[in-house]
């Protein structure tokens, strides 16, 4: 792979700079699109860069649990061994360690450090509404995602840290899950209807929990449950730690606003899914968030963007040579066959056709999905860096195919320009004209 600028306009793309000493790169993007193989690559290009790094993902497949060479992982990091690292031909020097999600355990160790005295924990932990809470509640994943970043990064044991989110319906929801909590905690009514006051005398907050209990039971009588008894005892069994609690929730979101943080989308490119992008970019503009980079995933494959990569292909034809192959195999096939052959073996005749139909609806497909990209690409605005990975034949079955994906998101090699223009030559269009001018209108 070379160096220099994806699209070739001037604005250098790739991830690269964005692994530095004390960044954290969180990984947003919707279920299927690869976010957590392009976390573990980024966390290894990390460890490349000769930072010690940590990677905090979501529970991966066992597919790439055995690409990290680790039999399980836990909710503490656990180092990449160097007989891994040497089997795969890295540096078995490397200082990288991956960690697991663990939802529940980060909610217990946030109850753990704040509220005291082992009976109120035990009351807590058995409470139906703080289970329900650390499992069903939206956004509870993304919080304990957070919770463990956090303390990750207080602790300053590493370096880079780089965060694989939780799936979700739509990336947004990670970023908007600590005020989603802070307002579900630090709700003025359910203090007032659940908690005692702190600053009362003993009788008022007698009294004060008694007027609670009564209205939940009040409650209870007509709703038919019990769902608000389990509030009013998780509530009252938080009253003396609630604000540490909220404040650390605000400490927490801090950070998702801080410097350090570096947001990357990965998705594919499906039009849907580079639709909804295209969204969350506006989101996140509205939020005051920034985002750092895209990730376009499984882009074509690797055979043409080495073609790309390797100039020396250019006399061959260019990047997409193999495609134009397909047309000439057609041509191939209508003219070496005469009518009376043809009539002789119609069923291979017939086969034939198919399988050449195949191939040029793949050519068509990945000439479509060339032009996507690209003007996807124009339409980003300026200080979005762009990376592409494309699929692995194979899968991502080893640490060696996992560097091979972090190569392609660093790299930072110029390949949308000479596609898109290899794209348009074979298409007979126009395609890829005044594009970098086109780029900086938007916005």
């Amino acid at each position: 792979m070379r160096g220099g600028c994806y699209l070739g306009w001037g604005w250098c793309l790739g991830l690269k700079d964005l692994l530095t000493k004390g960044s954290i790169p969180i990984l947003l993007g919707t279920g299927g699109v690869g976010k957590t193989t392009i976390a573990a690559a980024l966390g290894l290009a990390g460890a490349q860069a000769n930072l010690d790094t940590a990677v905090i993902t979501v529970d991966p497949t066992r597919r790439l649990r055995d690409a990290l060479g680790l039999e399980r992982l836990g909710g503490h990091p656990t180092r990449i061994g160097a007989k891994q690292l040497r089997e795969a031909n890295l540096n078995p020097n490397l200082k990288l360690s991956a960690m697991m999600l663990d939802v529940k355990g980060a909610w217990d160790a946030v109850v753990e450090r704040f509220v005291a005295g082992a009976a109120t924990r035990r009351r807590i932990f058995d409470n139906p509404f703080y289970q329900s809470l650390t499992r069903e509640f939206a956004g509870s994943e993304a919080f304990a995602a957070l919770q463990q970043l956090y303390e990750l990064h207080q602790a300053g044991a590493f370096e880079l840290e780089v965060v694989d989110t939780p799936p979700a319906s739509h990336s947004f929801e990670f970023l908007q899950a600590p005020a989603r909590v802070i307002r579900l905690l630090d709700s003025r009514t359910a203090r007032w209807l659940f908690t005692p006051s702190l600053s009362a005398g003993r009788i008022a907050m007698k009294l004060a929990s008694e007027a609670a209990r009564f209205v939940v039971r009040e409650l209870e009588r007509v709703a038919g449950q019990s769902v608000l008894s389990t509030i009013s005892d998780f509530f009252a069994a938080m009253a003396e730690s609630m604000d540490a609690i909220v404040d650390r929730l605000h400490q927490t979101e801090a950070l998702l606003h801080s410097p350090a943080v570096r947001f990357v989308l990965v998705t594919t490119a499906e039009t849907d899914r580079l639709r909804q992008a295209r969204e969350l970019i506006d989101e996140m503009e509205a939020e005051g968030l920034k985002l750092a980079a895209i990730v376009v995933n499984r882009f074509l494959d690797e055979r043409t963007l080495n073609a790309v990569a390797d100039s020396s292909r250019d006399s061959a034809g260019g990047p997409l040579a193999y495609l134009e192959e397909i047309s000439e195999l057609r041509k191939e096939a209508a003219s070496s066959r005469s009518s009376r052959e043809r009539s002789q073996n119609d069923g291979a005749g017939a086969s034939l056709a198919k399988l050449i139909n195949y191939f040029d609806e793949y050519r068509h497909q990945t000439l479509d999905e060339i032009q996507r990209v690209a003007d996807f690409a124009r339409g980003l605005p300026a200080g979005v860096n762009l990376a592409i990975a494309p699929r692995i034949e194979a899968g991502v079955l080893d640490l060696a195919a996992l560097a091979r994906v972090a190569e392609y998101v660093t790299s930072g090699v110029a390949i949308l320009k000479p596609l898109e223009s290899a794209s348009a030559k074979m298409r007979g269009g126009a395609h890829g004209v005044g594009m970098g001018e086109r780029r900086a209108s938007r916005r």
